[in-house]
Formats: structure tokens, C-alpha cells, sequence
């Protein structure tokens, strides 16, 4: 899409936290989750942040604040999850995107003819339970990362990192969507088998190289039939919007089993999501040139290089992890940063990773979640888990009260944000993927 009136930093919004400073939510952003009122007997509902409240949606429809095609996305939003609305298509929720943004506008005409209608329609955040934003069905984790593939590869090769395959093909394995959890769950350290000792046999344990991954989750919104792969010059369509997407990993119960068929047991005890989904059209001021391939790395295959994917199919994104850790808590003390990775890094496109995936005629459904992969990058701090940041948890991370960790530690709480900015445009915010770490059973 075309940058329009939604995007102008000048608009402001007569919810007045939305101009809070560093605020993720404002006026120009928009994004969509599934909330329901704390201690109400009553389902779940679609609704859109702004600042620190949440526009009910469905009470938009009944109050006829939409018309036209934005009210017919907007009657999709009375249902607990968002896969409705992610069917209709890019028009109708950018529909209803602009629909909501003239409602909030400190201006609009619609909020001064219908007094109290803030008491109405905006729920504060601090008054809501956020779940999780759509059903979904499947869910398949990429590898998109060159610094990220060749972090792992050379702790296992140190003179090959990178597989020949890595550069021709967006290397990715399907998930468990079953124990994907919404941001402030907590997640209990699993168990499984560990093999550490070559001369004895494997033993069941609960994980002790428990790890974080920085992720990127692509929501998609239109499916494709089976046996019709999408070109990547209609990819865009297909996708609904991102999310932060922490990818918990068992390290040490990862080496003995992945081997030959990639993870398993070690991922899908939990993945973390953000509740709210930021569309394309949010992102649209903020995309950015494909990552640039040195001289000697080979040219996409042509299903998955087109010009203007290239120019503008990556997406300027800032990602931080946050520790806090339980004595921190203890102390009230705030979470530190320990990684800041840019999205910018990532050797494939989001386009390019929706065009492989159905380039086998494999069919996308409304609501599948597709994650990025670790986001790393060059330098020790833009790396996005902690075998990375550790190298394999023989150089610990120091932290500020005197602690050190290699691997996470029971108690522990992971803490992801992420945030687009350039000038001329407003800041705009993920909100947080969050997860405490419990003991084993």
C-alpha cells in the first residue's frame, strides 16, 4: 500500500494517552488483538489499542460509528479471535483501520455528536485480559538470519558455519501451535532427554541451558487454496500483520534429539507471543531494502526475487530483550537490555518467506503464524538468545546486581519490545512478549 492520511505524525488523537511520549500505540498505529473486561462473564471480543485503552470494536458497530465495507469488517470483531476478519483481505481491515483512526482523530466530527461516546466504545487496558489474537492452526518457525545461522553453525563448524543450502533456500520446520501462549504466561521448565556424556547413556532431567529466541511472528491473513502456490508479487496480500514471538528453546535437550529431523520436544513446550497484531499498513513508513548480498553469494532462484521486493521488502524494526531476574524483582529493581537486534539483518524478506512456503502448493490458512527466526546481527550485542550472547554459556553475561547468567534460571523473566522510528513519521510500538520461567514439575 501507498503511505495516506493514517500515517501523517501531525494527526493526534482526542485519547489523549496516545501522545504520551514513547508511546507504542499511537494514533497512527492501530493494532488489532482479542481482549475481554477482567471479572465480566462475557466472550471475548476483537479490539484495537490506542495509548492506554483498547476501542471495543463490536460497540463501534452498535453505536453506527462504521459504515460500508469498514462496518462489515467491523462486524467480524464481535468473535473471540481475529481469523474472520484476517479472511476478508488487505481492503477491509485497511478499511477499518482508517474507519477507527477518523473516529479517534481529536477532531472527528463523529466523537463531538455523540457525547460520552468515549465511556462507550474504549476499554482501559489495565481493566483487560489479552488473549490470544486468532486460532491458530499451524505454525511454522523460519531460520531467516544469516549472523544467527552462522552463530550456531560455528559453534558446531567452525571452518563451515553456513550449510550450502542456506543461501538458496529459506530454511524453516513446522511448529507445535498448540502450546503457543499469549505474552505474560508463565512457562515451565521442561524436561527431557539430555545426553552430555558420550560415554553413558542419555537420562531424563529438566532442561538446565533453557534459552530465549528473538522472533518476529507473521500472521497470515488471506489462505491460498491447496496446490496454488502465491507469487511473491501477491505475497504481501496474504499477510495480515507481525508480532513479537519468543521461541523458548532447551539446548541442551535440542543437541541430543535434533539430529536427523530438526526440533522437537525442545521448542514445543512453549512459544510466547505479543497480544497485538501490527498491520502492514502501520508498517508501511518504515520498510526498508531486502538485506544487500555480498559479492559472491548467489541471486534468489526466480520465484523469490522480484525488483521491488528487494528495494522495499524488509521492515526497519528495533528489538530489544529485557532480563529480570527474581532477586531483581525482589528489589524492585527494572529489567536490564541485553541484546538490541535490527530487523533490517534478516537475509530473507517476509514476502520471500510466504512464497517458499507455498511454492510447493502447500496451503496458508487465516490465522497461521509464521515466525522470522532468531533476529541477530554482527555484533555481540544485536544477538537475539543467549547462546549466542554466552557462546554456548562459557562467556556468562554480568549483570548489573552482581548476578551472571549463561542459560536462563528459574524465577527468570524475558522480557521483548520493539519499535519502529524515522523521522517525519510517528513512533510506533509491538507492546511486550513477556514470560517468567517456573520450576520444573
Amino acid at each position: 500500500m501507498a503511505l495516506n492520511e493514517t500515517h501523517r505524525v501531525e494527526v493526534t488523537s482526542w485519547v489523549e494517552s496516545a501522545q504520551t511520549p514513547g508511546s507504542d500505540f499511537p494514533i497512527q498505529n492501530l493494532p488489532f488483538g482479542v481482549f475481554r473486561r477482567t471479572g465480566r462473564h462475557e466472550p471475548p471480543r476483537v479490539g484495537v489499542a490506542i495509548g492506554d485503552q483498547i476501542v471495543d470494536v463490536a460497540a463501534c458497530v452498535d453505536e453506527g460509528l462504521l459504515s460500508g465495507v469498514s462496518l462489515e469488517a467491523g462486524e467480524r470483531c464481535r468473535l473471540p479471535q481475529l481469523n474472520d476478519l484476517m479472511a476478508l483481505g488487505p481492503e477491509p481491515t485497511s478499511a477499518l483501520r482508517r474507519a477507527l483512526g477518523d473516529l479517534l482523530r481529536v477532531d472527528s466530527a463523529a466523537y463531538h455528536d455523540h457525547p460520552g461516546i468515549a465511556r462507550r466504545v474504549l476499554v482501559p487496558m489495565y481493566e483487560a485480559e489479552l488473549r490470544l489474537p486468532a486460532v491458530i492452526g499451524d505454525y511454522t518457525d523460519f531460520y531467516a538470519s544469516i549472523d544467527h545461522a552462522r552463530n550456531i553453525g560455528g559453534m558446531f563448524r567452525p571452518n563451515d558455519p553456513l550449510l550450502p543450502n542456506y543461501k538458496y533456500v529459506p530454511i524453516g520446520y513446522h511448529g507445535r501451535a498448540s502450546s503457543i501462549v499469549p505474552s505474560d504466561t508463565h512457562v515451565r521448565r521442561p524436561r527431557g532427554q539430555i545426553h552430555d556424556d558420550p560415554d553413558e547413556p542419555p537420562f531424563t532431567a529438566p532442561t538446565k541451558r533453557l534459552d530465549y529466541e528473538l522472533e518476529l511472528g507473521i500472521f497470515i491473513g488471506t489462505g491460498n487454496a491447496l496446490g496454488s502456490p502465491v507469487p511473491i508479487i501477491d505475497a504481501d496480500r496474504h499477510i495480515f500483520g507481525c508480532c513479537l514471538l519468543n521461541d523458548w528453546s532447551a539446548r541442551d535437550i535440542q543437541s541430543w534429539e535434533y539430529q536427523p529431523l530438526g526440533p522437537f520436544l525442545a521448542k514445543s513446550f512453549a512459544t510466547t507471543i505479543s497480544p497485538w497484531i501490527v498491520t502492514l499498513d502501520a508498517l508501511e513508513p518504515f520498510r526498508a531494502p531486502a538485506y544487500v548480498r555480498p559479492d559472491g553469494d548467489p541471486a534468489p532462484l526466480p520465484y523469490l526475487l522480484w525488483d521491488v521486493d528487494q528495494r522495499r521488502g524488509g521492515f526497519d524494526i528495533r528489538l530489544d530483550v529485557y532480563l529480570r531476574t527474581a532477586v531483581m524483582r525482589q528489589r524492585r529493581q527494572d529489567p536490564i537490555r541485553i541484546s538490541r537486534g535490527r530487523f533490517t539483518s534478516m537475509y530473507w524478506t517476509i514476502a520471500q518467506l510466504v512464497t517458499h512456503h507455498t511454492s510447493n502448493g502447500c496451503n496458508l490458512r487465516p490465522g497461521d503464524l509464521l515466525g522470522s527466526g532468531t533476529i541477530s546481527g554482527p555484533d555481540p550485542d544485536s544477538r537475539g538468545s543467549l547462546i549466542e550472547r554466552t557462546s554456548r554459556g562459557r562467556e556468562p553475561i554480568r549483570l548489573p546486581n552482581g548476578e551472571s547468567r549463561s542459560f536462563l534460571e528459574d524465577g527468570d523473566e524475558v522480557i521483548m519490545r520493539a519499535f519502529c522510528e524515522r523521522p517525519g513519521f510517528a513512533r510506533i510500538g509491538f507492546g511486550e512478549c513477556s514470560g517468567m520461567i517456573v520450576p520444573a514439575l
